[in-house]
């Protein structure tokens, strides 16, 4: 087993409950895949996962030993939880799988960390780190390929991909994130070639793996890959504005916008509702992300880069702040690259300070008018409040009052 540098200046290793989690595991106890790769590269930390000789049963009564909750989250994978003040830990016994149906695996145990590493995806997820920082390369191939930012297949890419067909999209994933360069080719060949076993798995499975694609720096080069291997057919064949896509993850980067994974996403199709509603249906879009990417798709509001302040205003009333931005960005995205950059971030600013007027005009006002009760009061009011948008949202009272008065002439005696 090769052994690397120890981890240097890792403040998450030394907090007290990764100490404490640690310690009562015992010297049998490693951090294990993303903090010890993430750490090397000198990318951000977010979940801390570990590796365990003990058995799921053994570690659970070390953990509740020290006075630390545990939840059973995956006993029959090997898979505990252990629950701290600041982070939850899982714990995961070593273990080899025993058989596979691309989709899920029945693992035994064992004590065995090259067994362990072998059953990993990739070279660089199979790191590990005891608690005093040392890292472990049973393999012996992932710190090269950490140094190279090389993301490769443990073993042999089509069988690591047979065990596991969400292996295709997370190789796609992790160079995007961590590699540099061209995909490693023999990964590349062997994720094409079982573009179609990706139809056997969930809908949520592979909306999460493409949202955090489409997440990435590269995300642009990622589906353009996916698109040249016949993947992206596959798993997403309403695709077809990948154009649209680049340039939207280009303004993001140029701009310093925030990265919308779900707008990058949207930004590929072009879909009326019915499109959107299957397309949502599918990936298990939750309510709340179908409704943003209905109406970012299907909205008929005109957004173009030279409206006016006004109009502005008047599509903000209208459509809300969430929607015009969307429209905003989908705009900005379809235009010519480098092409009214400072009219549509301008755009994208008002919206941000923006502030929703609220219409003057009450019920009891209109009944005042001689409005009588039922639905005249809600027709009268949309029909001034009509003139009001269109009047720049005026809050001249007098002048509000006297076009109700004149809607109400016309309209309702």
């Amino acid at each position: 087993m090769s052994t690397g540098p120890k981890l240097q200046y890792a403040e998450w290793l030394k907090d007290a409950d990764t100490v404490a989690v640690l310690a009562a595991l015992g010297a049998g106890a490693r951090i294990v895949g993303g903090a010890v790769r993430n750490h090397l590269m000198g990318e951000p930390v977010a979940d801390i996962d570990i590796a365990c000789v003990e058995t799921p049963e053994k570690s659970q009564a070390l953990l509740e030993a020290k006075g630390i909750k545990v939840v059973l989250t995956g006993v029959q994978h090997g898979t505990i939880t252990a629950v701290m003040p600041t982070r939850q830990f899982e714990v995961t016994t070593l273990r080899v799988d025993v058989a596979t149906d691309g989709r899920h695996a029945d693992v035994a145990f064992t004590g065995d960390w090259i067994e362990d590493a072998k059953r990993r995806d990739f070279t660089v997820n199979a790191l590990y780190a005891d608690a005093d920082g040392t890292v472990h390369d049973p393999l012996g191939t992932g710190l090269d390929d950490l140094a190279l930012r090389r993301i490769r297949f443990i073993g042999d890419a089509a069988t690591r991909i047979s065990e596991d067909y969400l292996r295709v999209l997370r190789f796609f994933r992790f160079h995007a994130w961590y590699g540099k360069g061209e995909p490693d080719a023999d990964g590349l060949k062997a994720c094409a070639d079982a573009r179609d076993d990706l139809l056997q798995l969930s809908g949520e499975r592979v909306r999460d793996e493409l949202l955090k694609i489409a997440a990435a720096d590269h995300a642009g080069a990622a589906y353009r890959q996916l698109a040249a291997t016949g993947i992206l057919s596959v798993v997403l064949p309403e695709a077809s504005r990948l154009d649209r896509f680049e340039h939207l993850v280009d303004i993001e980067a140029n701009q310093l916008f925030t990265t919308d994974a779900l707008l990058r996403l949207a930004s590929m199709f072009e879909l009326d509702k019915d499109g959107v509603a299957a397309l949502a249906a599918r990936l298990r879009l939750s309510n709340k992300e179908r409704a943003r990417v209905t109406a970012m798709l299907t909205d008929q509001t005109k957004i173009v880069a030279y409206l006016s302040i006004r109009e502005v205003r008047k599509a903000l009333y209208l459509i809300g702040a969430e929607c015009f931005k969307d429209r905003v960005m989908l705009g900005w995205a379809g235009d010519r690259p480098g092409h009214n950059n400072f009219q549509w971030r301008a755009m994208i600013a008002m919206a941000d300070s923006w502030t929703k007027p609220e219409f003057p005009l009450t019920g009891q006002m209109i009944k005042q008018a001689g409005v009588p009760e039922g639905p005249e009061i809600g027709r009268v009011s949309r029909e001034v409040e009509e003139w009001w948008i269109d009047a720049d949202f005026t809050d001249d009272e007098f002048s509000i009052i006297e076009r109700l008065k004149a809607v109400v002439q016309a309209t309702v005696y």
